[in-house]
């Protein structure tokens, strides 16, 4: 039985992320526009990335995978959301460095393919107990968090809950406020929360929510009956849960024989092959539907000429996920050997994928991803400082110029003001320095730094 507890109450938070204003490829009509869906810009790169999503709907794609390549700060990890937007809604999005792949207890071979695993989905339907409406209030209760006092942690929320019969108020474990944060939920959407697992499903925007260019939640009717219901949902699961599911099992039984519990760190193959014969079984009988996902891969030059070979078989595989790598990188070796190549990949892998490019942003372009990023947190600018901002994306880089908004919101607001203006900009860019000052500041103490 889960520890979850939700209670009942008888008596806006906000939020911040790098890519979550992106809600698609900005694509309107069959044209990809200038400013759409939260890009701005890239519209080669966007049209390119839509051909793309054609292909994969139209089962054309099979074997292939993309590459996207540019200059740091190009949105490449935001094309990548861009194309799983565009496929659906629900569709799986694993992202992770090729770094990770090194860290990790796990072979490499091993955690490459738990993320392929997790990048496939399966839709069951089922009838569960369900918390539903449109929020009409939220509010997100922080503490310190136990190891970093500098830190805040979400531990609970109080949320209401309306549709057109009734409306109640709820008091939600911790679990499910870090769920509310990372979803973006807030006033006017209409959510579900499962009553045994907790998890919290985004359903749309409800009537008397406001519907911002950043926020395109498609619009629903307000739920009717009671809030509290039981319902025929759609259950997602990946086929990494199935995986782990059947090991444990294997668990169990092992278990039951002998009086212990054998501790692996690998799947067996036996055990995938068990659980993609379930997959087909239940998929083949109407009782579920395979959702092949997004495995993201950022700065791929990292990986090994091993992992190449393995991501190589891997797009052949009957149930695989589209892989999509990204880099910054030019010319450079290939880790694990002395060969140079384009972007530190090996060219017969580069020759099974689509490369599409990224390109720096113009002044027009940082002028309006400034705005967005301003507007998604709720944030006011002057012109000047808005002018300011621009110039600094485009002369430092646009990461450094959006890192500038909050202490220099924060500057604003201690001086009793709503808005930044160009004195609080330019305060925050005097403490924190872009990376073009910090190279300068080592050559200028280059002799005082330890070697």
């Amino acid at each position: 039985m889960s520890s979850i507890k939700i209670e009942e109450v008888k008596a806006k938070f906000e939020r911040f992320a790098a890519h979550t204003h992106i809600k698609g490829l900005g694509v309107k009509d069959g044209r990809v526009e200038f400013s759409a869906d939260g890009f701005v810009g890239q519209t080669e790169a966007r049209e390119a990335a839509y051909m793309v999503v054609k292909m994969i709907k139209a089962g054309k794609f099979a074997g292939k995978g993309v590459l996207i390549v540019g200059p740091p700060g190009t949105g490449k990890t935001a094309l990548a959301i861009g194309i799983a937007r565009e496929l659906s809604e629900d569709t799986p999005f694993v992202a992770l460095s090729a770094g990770e792949i090194y860290s990790a207890e796990l072979k490499k071979t091993e955690f490459l393919m738990r993320a392929l695993r997790r990048a496939i989905g399966i839709r069951m339907r089922e009838w569960r107990k369900v918390y539903e409406g449109e929020v009409k209030s939220i509010d997100i209760r922080y503490d310190r968090h136990p190891y970093n006092p500098y830190v805040q942690v979400p531990r609970g929320a109080t949320i209401r809950l309306r549709t057109k019969d009734e409306e109640k108020t709820l008091r939600v474990p911790a679990e499910i406020a870090v769920q509310l944060i990372e979803l973006g939920v807030e006033e006017g959407d209409v959510i579900m929360i499962d009553e045994e697992t907790g998890r919290v499903t985004v359903e749309g925007r409800g009537e008397s929510g406001e519907q911002y260019d950043i926020s395109v939640r498609r619009r629903i009717e307000l739920p009717k009956g009671p809030v509290y219901k039981e319902k025929e949902i759609t259950r997602f699961f990946t086929l990494n849960d199935i995986d782990v599911a059947f090991a444990r099992q294997k668990g169990l039984l092992t278990a039951a024989l002998f009086g212990f519990v054998e501790e692996t760190k690998e799947i067996p193959e036996e055990v995938r092959r068990e659980a993609d014969e379930f997959v087909k079984k239940i998929v083949d009988e109407g009782k579920a539907e395979l959702v092949p996902g997004i495995l993201f891969i950022d700065d791929a030059h990292l990986l090994d000429i091993e992992s190449f070979a393995f991501l190589s078989r891997a797009m052949e595989s009957e149930m695989a996920p589209i892989i999509v790598l990204a880099t910054n990188r030019g010319i450079a070796k290939i880790r694990g050997t002395d060969i140079e190549s384009p972007h530190g990949i090996p060219r017969d892998m580069l020759d099974r994928l689509v490369i599409i490019r990224t390109k720096p942003y113009s002044d027009k372009e940082v002028r309006e991803i400034v705005k967005i990023k301003a507007d998604e947190e709720g944030i006011k600018l002057s012109d000047d400082a808005l002018e300011l901002l621009t110039k600094i994306g485009a002369e430092e880089s646009l990461r450094y110029a959006i890192q500038l908004l909050v202490p220099a919101y924060i500057r604003a607001k201690d001086a009793g003001r709503d808005s930044i203006r160009r004195e609080d900009v330019e305060y925050a860019k005097s403490l924190f320095a872009s990376l073009k000052e910090s190279v300068e500041y080592v050559k200028q103490y280059e002799e005082l730094f330890l070697k």
